[in-house]
């Protein structure tokens, strides 16, 4: 077993290009910002950030994302591991169950626990319903990398005297910190960019604050000075995960044979392996669906409008798919970009792309509407303007699963087509795409469900006309008509089955 680094060679144009065009689509919100926050003025904006208040609101913060982001990691890489690397019963259709989250939005999370248990308002509400919709992301990429290790590696560990349990702990995950460590950034930035649980939790966290401002309109300087610390806070948190995910991880030196690995025996163990994947599901999937259709039961004697229903379906299919194949075509260079030729540089691109993932997804469709008025007025409440903001608020999830992918894939079968005389862009299209699939294929699935139920935005910048799905939930959910929103939140759940099924067949393809 031998670390493999990439060649240290000038980064080519081909992956360069593309990447500094991702970087400035990001960066479309700082613009923003930071003229709103110059309209504000410097001693404004310093008496804004250097209050109680702002120190309280960015510790409230920071403890929930530290706190959700811990759990995430821990029920994101158990579940991973039992569903692809032991015997229990079930394996690929909790494979695909385990992904649903995803497709919940926040708001109806915590309005289905929040209707039942209202003592669970606060912290730990907060806590719990960001922990469920949110530990797919780190629970995809380690399934994707899961199947990508070479099982040799396990073989001669257990060969070499190591027990089941010590070549796990020694072998398999050390591996895995790359794409625990994408999943855990995704985690913390989608946390402190959350609003519909906090909102419905009652727990005041800086978006709520930030969102408040924005929503009444009178003080929209000082929203942009907060939504700017939280953009501080970004950076420190995507530097800390490049410190945890290290330098690559181990690769195979040869191509060997891909096969599936030998899945653990669990014996004794396999009801209570059962127990662990059920208590997740639940919660996570049972309870929400099961609270849906209550609603829509009882909302059911009144009528369904299902050619409204049918509609808002398909245009949410269009602006997501929209968005997807934007977002993977900037993701797939950048990603490959920050996996194959690290330096300053290329660190400093691929991070600049996370920092707008923290912010509340309204101040990010007002900069956006603030660049479609100011620039882009032909796209303004268009489908690319749409698919536009979907990059913005979504790259990270495509660049964290290209990046975490390419990184398990062999350098050297690189440097041998290299050497055999093809060029970059052969090279790209017949090795490294194909063993990245697995990373790609999450990357687009879960940009797909983010952008189905993703609502700011698409409020704010949609053609004139368009429903989608979550346009409908939130309408009617925010005046209380929890069963007209019921048949569209159970559209939103059952047309989120078709992407992570293909996930789940398309990574068990590609072994």
């Amino acid at each position: 077993m031998k670390r493999v680094r990439s060649r240290q060679e000038s980064v080519p144009l081909m992956l360069l290009a593309p990447a500094v065009v991702a970087v400035l689509v990001a960066l479309l919100p700082l613009w923003y910002l930071l003229d709103q926050a110059a309209g504000e003025g410097l001693a404004n904006a310093w008496s804004d950030l250097w209050t109680s208040q702002t120190a309280q609101l960015l510790w409230r913060s920071l403890g929930l994302a530290v706190t959700v982001t811990a759990l995430c990691v821990l029920i994101g890489t158990t579940s991973a591991f039992l569903v692809v690397r032991t015997d229990v019963p079930m394996a690929r259709t909790f494979e695909v169950l385990l992904a649903l989250p995803l497709a919940v939005p926040s708001f109806v999370a915590a309005f289905s626990w929040v209707s039942w248990f209202r003592w669970l308002a606060g912290f730990w509400g907060a806590v719990l319903v960001l922990t469920l919709v949110s530990y797919p992301f780190v629970y995809l990429p380690v399934v994707a990398a899961l199947r990508r290790l070479d099982p040799a590696q396990e073989e001669v560990a257990r060969s070499l005297g190591r027990s089941r349990t010590g070549v796990v702990a020694a072998v398999t995950l050390p591996q895995l910190r790359p794409a625990v460590a994408a999943g855990a950034l995704l985690v913390a930035l989608y946390v402190l960019s959350d609003f519909g649980a906090v909102g419905t939790m009652r727990y005041e966290a800086f978006t709520w604050v930030i969102y408040g401002a924005f929503r009444a309109g009178f003080d929209p300087g000082r929203a942009a000075v907060l939504s700017s610390l939280l953009v501080a806070v970004a950076l420190l948190v995507v530097f800390a995960e490049s410190v945890v995910r290290g330098r690559p991880g181990f690769t195979r030196l040869g191509s060997g044979a891909p096969r599936s690995p030998e899945r653990l025996d669990l014996g004794p163990w396999r009801a209570a392996a059962l127990v662990v994947l059920f208590t997740v599901l639940l919660p996570a999937v049972a309870f929400p669906v099961g609270s849906v259709t209550i609603w829509f039961l009882r909302g059911f004697s009144a009528g369904i409008d299902w050619a409204e229903l049918a509609t808002a379906a398909a245009q949410s299919l269009l602006l997501a798919v929209s968005g997807m194949v934007a977002t993977m075509l900037m993701a797939v260079p950048l990603g490959i970009l920050a996996a194959r030729h690290r330096n300053r540089r290329t660190r400093f691109i691929e991070g600049s792309v996370y920092v707008t993932h923290a912010l509340p997804g309204i101040v990010v469709a007002l900069s956006l509407v603030f660049v479609g008025v100011n620039l882009l007025r032909p796209l303004y409440q268009s489908v690319p303007m749409v698919a536009l903001a979907y990059a913005v608020l979504f790259l990270p999830l495509g660049v964290g699963a290209v990046r975490a992918s390419v990184e398990q894939s062999p350098v050297v079968l690189e440097e041998v087509a290299h050497c055999l005389g093809a060029g970059r862009w052969r090279v790209l299209a017949r090795v490294t795409l194909p063993l990245a699939l697995p990373g790609l294929a999450s990357g687009a699935a879960l940009v797909l469900l983010a952008a189905m139920k993703e609502l700011p935005a698409t409020l704010l910048l949609h053609p004139t006309g368009t429903e989608t799905l979550a346009m409908n939930v939130w309408s009617d959910t925010a005046v209380g008509r929890y069963a007209s929103a019921a048949p569209f939140a159970l559209a939103l759940l059952l047309v989120a089955v078709v992407p992570t099924w293909l996930l789940a067949r398309t990574s068990r393809s590609a072994l």
